[in-house]
């Protein structure tokens, strides 16, 4: 069994106001995101952390199942943003897993749209946010990290064209208390400036890999080709087809074809 990583990561400091108010560390959940909506819904104070070595039963965007092995970093985060602010939870999510990596590393790392971390063009981590609104108001949002720290893609056929661990990446062991920490604390500071009206639209865009390179988007039954111009207010991404016209997505995937 893996050493606590909470432990590991609060004895060397955590040193924030909202995250991390309740740290919670489970050496399997079915799904860490799972668990930190159950607080949600249990009115538990924002910032609570959920902390698993392995999930049984971890997921993507559009219900993907995602790899979950020992020894990687497998986090999600309570918030009750309002309204206003819910947009953009999975933009400072992006934004403090990408920091948290360079800050570490010294890598150089960059965001796909919409959501995910490349290193060296491949996928380093996931991000997801889920929301449950009540009539007007929010009731919680979970924000939910899946990183490879150490996963040896190369033993996966069917991820090992696309995906990278940031040790290999780094060519040392980089280690997940130092990770998890600095994440935590970047997601505490840009959600703090998130609640007192800074926007953090031109770090994330600063970024964005996705931006002027041609793409095939999907969403559902939909495909879209073209090339991703901009992202507007609310990290929408701007696409101008093939034949001249522009649309907006909400949400989807999408694969680069200049590489």
């Amino acid at each position: 069994m893996p050493p606590n990583l909470v432990a590991a990561t609060i004895r060397q400091g955590l040193y924030t106001r909202i995250v991390g108010r309740r740290v919670l560390y489970y050496p399997e959940l079915p799904s860490t995101m799972d668990e930190a909506a159950r607080l949600g819904k249990e009115e538990a104070e924002e910032g609570a952390v959920v902390v698993a070595e392995k999930q049984s039963a971890g997921r993507g965007r559009q219900g993907r199942s995602w790899v979950s092995q020992p020894g990687n970093l497998l986090v999600s985060v309570l918030f009750r943003p309002t309204l206003e602010t819910l947009p953009f939870i999975n933009i400072i999510g992006g934004i403090a897993a990408a920091r948290s990596v360079r800050k570490v590393t010294g890598l150089d790392v960059k965001i796909k749209w919409p959501n995910d971390l490349l290193i060296g063009g491949r996928k380093a981590a996931g991000i997801l946010a889920e929301s449950a609104i009540v009539g007007n108001s929010v009731w919680y949002a979970v924000l939910g990290v899946g990183m490879n720290v150490s996963l040896d893609t190369k033993q996966i056929e069917e991820i090992s064209p696309f995906a990278i661990s940031v040790n290999s990446a780094a060519g040392k062991e980089v280690p997940r208390e130092d990770l998890l920490r600095q994440f935590l604390m970047d997601l505490d500071s840009l959600y703090i400036s998130l609640s007192n009206g800074e926007s953090p639209m031109q770090e994330w865009q600063g970024m964005l890999e996705t931006i002027g390179q041609s793409l095939v988007a999907t969403w559902g039954d939909d495909t879209y080709h073209g090339v991703a111009v901009d992202t507007d207010d609310l990290g929408n991404l701007i696409l101008r087809q093939d034949e001249g016209s522009l649309i907006t997505l909400t949400a989807g995937d999408v694969t680069l074809t200049d590489h």
